[in-house]
């Protein structure tokens, strides 16, 4: 799968969805999943399968250097992507979002 193949590639801790209660490993980390779809239809069948993903990146401050390798990676896999962020008080940690959508055999 191409997005894991990212972020093993990367070293950082990841996980789909979350990690196990207690299990959270120390930041930074990434969680990632697949909402959802943007499936291509007609005639009440699917012809072009496109699945929706995240990529959470966790860190306790801002990390400009290891927020370029991540989209450098996903630059180089030509993937098109958004990015946002927040800070998330009850945890103190920074997220940062990066969505897009791929083929659903690509992911």
């Amino acid at each position: 799968m191409m997005v894991t193949k990212i972020l093993e590639e990367l070293g950082l801790p990841f996980a789909y969805d979350h990690f196990a209660e207690g299990e959270s490993p120390e930041t930074p980390f990434i969680c990632y999943l697949s909402p959802g779809s943007d499936n291509f239809a007609a005639d009440g069948k699917v012809y072009y399968k496109i699945n929706e993903f995240h990529i959470e990146l966790y860190t306790d401050y801002k990390d400009p250097e290891l927020e370029e390798r991540l989209e450098d990676s996903l630059d180089a896999a030509s993937i098109f992507y958004e990015k946002s962020e927040t800070w998330i008080e009850s945890e103190k940690l920074y997220e940062v979002l990066y969505t897009f959508e791929m083929e659903a055999n690509n992911g």
